[in-house]
């Protein structure tokens, strides 16, 4: 067995010398029961020996992007068969990444290699950028004395959508229309002074519903390939100083300060205004979320030559764990069901608008959230101005 010393940020990282992994995989692969009944189950089914690798695998793998053969998987860690985007960040492979640390199946392999079976909820970021929520369940058992571990993979991302639906719309949603309702009952008896007193209150609470209607809308048509572009040429500091405005008020905020930096700079772009306001917009709230009563958030722009970068500040360190899943779908600090504003800053900047989204945090510096943006769409130069 090949024990060579190899660097690790989590996971041990040496691998089975490979005349073992073979033998392995060959003894697995003459159960023929072991094999039919793998072959009827859901998701995927790997057989892992002792340093995580896989020695058997049910023929779901089949459908996995390049795998033309049960053999083609045979060696590799899950992660490098589900093609993580962390599987390389390190010699030693699946596991062995800072961001390991994080993941709900390299714990529950652990656990089931120490003998005792674990279940628990994955976020799997792809290489080519997509998203995956599963439930990963690790068994431990023994053969000729040694240890091994049948781990299954089954996709749940419908569930955790619906659920992160029903907290959005049955939390965000309904808590906002319920401030209304109640400002309209007292309006219903109240005197014109009354009126004048909360009408901007109202108005604020009814642009927030639709704002967060509009919100799911364009991140389920992102997530489903149907996001159509609208092109125009805009000013960032224009975009700024709108977010300066829709938001000193926003309830999010109360008890907090937002600022534009002084060395902000007004530059044009070509770009979907409405997504980019999106997605500043939520670098904002995640900042007065992350930030205390009386701190100050400090939206900037710059002229970075080819690209324009928004960014927002606040004076608070992230901490490490959050770091290292905070552009996953379905991770917030906030609560199980939450945290779409991270994620789909992502999805919309990289994926739709060439976008790069980037975040720098300390105790010294506080937390900057980066977006650039090409200031001449790849696609579109010369697009209509606004």
């Amino acid at each position: 067995m090949s024990m060579q010393a190899m660097p690790t940020k989590f996971a041990p990282a040496p691998r089975a010398a490979q005349d073992l992994l073979w033998a392995d995989a060959a003894r697995f692969r003459q159960d023929q029961f072991a094999v039919e009944l793998l072959a009827a189950a859901p998701g995927f089914y790997f057989i892992l020996n002792e340093q995580r690798q896989i020695v058997f695998a049910s023929e779901t793998v089949l459908a996995l992007p390049g795998v033309t053969s049960i053999d083609d998987v045979i060696g590799l860690r899950p992660g490098e068969a589900l093609d993580c985007i962390h599987a390389d960040d390190e010699p030693g492979g699946c596991g062995t990444s800072e961001f390991c640390h994080e993941c709900g199946a390299v714990r529950a392999i652990l656990t089931s290699l120490s003998g005792r079976r674990d279940v628990q909820e994955c976020r799997l970021t792809l290489k080519n950028g997509e998203a995956l929520d599963l439930q990963v369940s690790a068994r431990p058992f023994h053969l000729d004395g040694r240890p091994y571990s049948l781990f299954t993979v089954l996709d749940i991302a419908s569930e955790k959508r619906r659920r992160v639906l029903e907290r959005i719309f049955f939390h965000d949603i309904l808590n906002t229309a319920g401030g209304m309702m109640g400002l309209a009952e007292l309006l219903r008896d109240g005197t014109p002074e009354d009126f004048e007193e909360y009408k901007d209150i109202i108005y604020m609470l009814s642009h927030s519903l639709v704002d967060e209607i509009k919100a799911q809308q364009i991140l389920a048509a992102a997530e489903a390939g149907e996001l159509s572009l609208e092109l125009t040429r805009f000013n960032a500091l224009h975009v700024v100083y709108e977010l300066l405005g829709a938001y000193t008020q926003h309830e999010v905020g109360q008890g907090r300060n937002l600022a534009v930096a002084a060395d902000a700079e007004a530059v044009s772009l070509v770009s979907d205004k409405t997504l980019v306001r999106r997605v500043v917009g939520n670098m904002v709230k995640n900042a007065f979320e992350a930030s205390h009563a009386g701190q100050t958030v400090t939206l900037n722009c710059r002229n970075l030559g080819d690209a324009v970068e928004f960014s927002v500040h606040n004076p608070n360190e992230m901490p490490r764990n959050v770091q290292l899943q905070i552009f996953q779908r379905s991770f917030s600090t906030k609560g199980a069901g939450r945290g779409l504003g991270t994620y789909s800053m992502k999805l919309l900047s990289e994926h739709y608008l060439h976008g790069q989204v980037a975040f720098s945090s300390s105790a010294a510096a506080g937390t900057t959230f980066y977006v650039r943006y090409p200031r001449e769409f790849p696609t579109q130069a010369d697009a209509p101005t606004a």
